[in-house]
């Protein structure tokens, strides 16, 4: 789960590290973030033709192609992504477990009162009430704090990973000719791309680009499903598949 908190930190990294015309759409990982800021990406019609400065490489967007990349799906998919994503799941476990019994146990005193209202004088009945209430106040504001947490942390891992990336899209971009790449994280009317093919799609080669570079290895599948309330997801599964196959994007 990335929250639209990191809408604009990816779109001031991908706009400072590539210096192209990169139209990059609003995504989220997971659920929306409460704090979460307005997205500051680059306008579509933003010049381009300064020189990127993205790691070191002066380069310019000389090429005529239009691409495609799912950026978030390319940050996720990485065997970097991977790794940092399923330790952090990892990390959140215990407190997952601890929502999942808070969360039955309210489920238990709800199925309580309902099944014994009729029974219950007006006391009884008023106090058994009132600690749903208190318990359920407990448990939404654990549950909002978690999720904040985790996408707070998922933010830093998926903006830490798109810095590094960055110059190699700009890289590939321009050796490939592309004089245009859109972002895919998220479908049509929300993306600027109403259709795509794969065969202009560069997310998996961008991917097995930064695989080399950063040297990790490919993670092991996890074992172990943790328990989850709804409150903390992963934001996307880890393949990278390009976005819109050859069939129109839907809403």
């Amino acid at each position: 789960m990335i929250g639209n908190m990191m809408i604009s930190k990816f779109a001031r990294a991908v706009a400072l590290l590539l210096g192209l015309s990169l139209v990059l759409a609003p995504f989220a990982l997971s659920q929306t973030a409460p704090a979460a800021a307005p997205s500051q990406a680059a306008p579509p019609d933003a010049p381009s033709a300064a020189p990127a400065n993205s790691g070191g490489l002066q380069l310019k967007a000389t090429g005529t192609k239009v691409g495609t990349i799912n950026i978030e799906q390319a940050i996720f998919a990485s065997n970097e992504g991977q790794r940092d994503f399923q330790a952090l799941s990892k990390k959140f476990e215990p407190k997952q477990a601890e929502l999942k019994n808070a969360s039955d146990e309210l489920d238990s005193l709800q199925k309580q009162l309902a099944a014994q209202q009729d029974k219950l004088n007006e006391e009884s009945k008023d106090k058994l009430v009132k600690q749903i209430e208190s318990k359920k106040k407990v448990f939404d504001r654990s549950q909002q704090d978690a999720q904040e947490d985790f996408q707070g942390q998922q933010g830093e891992i998926g903006n830490r990973i798109l810095t590094k990336m960055a110059p190699l899209i700009v890289k590939y971009a321009a050796d490939h000719e592309f004089g245009l790449i859109l972002d895919t994280s998220q479908q049509w009317p929300r993306s600027p791309v109403l259709w795509n093919g794969p065969a202009v799609d560069i997310t998996q080669p961008i991917v097995e680009a930064y695989n080399t570079q950063s040297g990790v290895a490919a993670p092991a599948a996890p074992t172990k499903k943790p328990a989850t309330t709804g409150a903390l997801t992963k934001p996307v599964a880890p393949a990278a598949k390009p976005a819109g196959s050859g069939t129109p994007s839907k809403q």
